[in-house]
């Protein structure tokens, strides 16, 4: 994985975090979760992995079973998410998390997360992380990443222009829906690198946040 070798500073007014992947390592639960459905559907689960990460459960299904129904995909995928809820074994923060939302308190940042409400709560709080104020999840939007709307609405509910807003994502689909909302993106974990971000860390020990006294937050990445 290509790692920044020297610091890197990006400037903001606001900061969006996509979760999973981002600030909680739920590879374990997702794992477990997709491989069974993909065993239930006759598919290839490495296949099936390369595509779930970052996408709500049935445009992942739509991707995947291109000519099933929607409507049997979203039933589907309320099942999907309430084992999803139920199962927190192996939950746990990205290196950093816990410091980096910290350094958050005061400025202006918002959770961007495919999840929705039962999910992101569950997950959170068996990472042991703190929700963030202002939280846009799957219930907030019409269209899941990489559409751009997720991203979009944040940066509204904060009253923030879209250009003056980062992104921290970990997969194809976050990165992709950070920039077509016109946002740069630090891409978080292994998953980020090919993708093509504008920087990108191993996890958020790598990053450094404080507010200037302009009331930008400067973001030190390394």
């Amino acid at each position: 994985m290509t790692v920044t070798a020297v610091p890197t500073v990006l400037t903001a007014r606001a900061l969006l975090l996509d979760m999973d992947g981002t600030l909680v390592n739920s590879d374990a639960v997702v794992e477990r979760i997709w491989r069974r459905w993909a065993e239930r559907h006759g598919l290839d689960a490495d296949e099936v992995m390369k595509v779930v990460h970052g996408r709500q459960g049935h445009a992942s299904m739509a991707v995947l079973l291109p000519d099933r129904p929607m409507e049997q995909n979203h039933a589907d995928n309320a099942r999907m998410l309430a084992e999803e809820t139920a199962d927190t074994d192996g939950v746990v923060e990205v290196p950093g998390a816990a410091e980096f939302l910290a350094s958050l308190n005061g400025l202006p940042n918002a959770l961007v997360t495919s999840a929705d409400i039962p999910l992101s709560t569950a997950r959170m709080a068996a990472a042991g992380l703190p929700l963030p104020r202002v939280r846009i999840t799957a219930e907030s939007v019409g269209a899941s990443k990489p559409d751009p709307e997720g991203f979009l609405k944040g940066a509204a509910e904060l009253g923030i222009a879209p250009a003056d807003c980062v992104v921290f994502e970990d997969s194809a689909a976050g990165i992709a829906a950070g920039r077509a909302a016109g946002m740069r993106v630090v891409g978080v974990g292994p998953r980020a690198d090919v993708h093509e971000p504008d920087v990108v860390v191993r996890d958020l020990t790598q990053v450094r946040v404080e507010a200037t006294v302009d009331g930008t937050i400067r973001i030190c990445v390394r």
